[in-house]
Parts: C-alpha cells; structure tokens; sequence
C-alpha cells in the first residue's frame, strides 16, 4: 500500500523529522505536542491506508478524530471532558450512519427461510 508513491511509514517519518525541524528553528513545540502532531499524523495515514484497503474504515475515522481533538487540546482547547465526549459521541452516530448503508448481509436477500414448525423425523 503506498501513498504518493511511498510507504505510509514513510510519511510519518517526514512528518516527525519536519516537527523537530521546525522546533529546532525556533518556533516553540513541547515534546508533548510533538508526539500529539505525530499521533494526529498517524491517525490520518490510517485513515488514508483503510479508505484505500476498504478495511475498518469506521474504526480509522474516530481513531483520528480522537487523535485530533487529542492534538487540539495539547495546543491549548478549552473543552470539557464532557464536551469532548459529545463530540466523540456526535462523529460515532455519524460514522454508525454512514456505515449502515455500507454494510451488506452476509447472505444473499433472497435466502430461504423453511416456513412452518421443523419437524421430527422417526427412525
């Protein structure tokens, strides 16, 4: 699985090495925010590698929107933690409604269903 042609891993490594960089030059970011950028940056290449593999998809999205509202509040959101968890619990009804209609049966429609009580056989 590669984006833009290169490994997701790849990425990731760009991104941390740009955060230091950045930090080094000057502009101030904590170790903790630094590790909150990196967390935010994972959950969205996870996001990117599910949406391409069609794999656990539903799960890679509030992963990431936990990592950024993580990431927000590391840069100094004022959020309750209960105005955390309604935003968390607004983005899961949204992903269980988008979901709901990606989801097939594992069943043909058409399956059979024996009609009336089953009957014992005598031997």
């Amino acid at each position: 699985m590669k984006i833009f042609g290169r490994e997701p891993a790849m990425w990731l490594t760009l991104v941390a090495v740009v955060v230091k960089t950045v930090t080094a030059f000057g502009i101030h970011v904590s170790t903790d925010q630094q590790a909150l950028i990196n967390a935010a940056a994972a959950a969205g290449v996870g996001v990117a590698v599910a949406a391409m593999t069609r794999d656990g998809l539903s799960a890679a999205v509030l992963g990431a929107v936990q990592a950024v509202l993580a990431l927000a509040v590391g840069f100094g959101l004022h959020w309750s933690p209960e105005q955390q968890a309604m935003v968390m619990s607004l983005v899961a009804a949204a992903v269980g409604m988008w979901t709901r209609t990606q989801v097939t049966a594992p069943v043909p429609a058409a399956a059979s269903v024996p009609s009336g009580p089953p009957t014992a056989s005598r031997e």
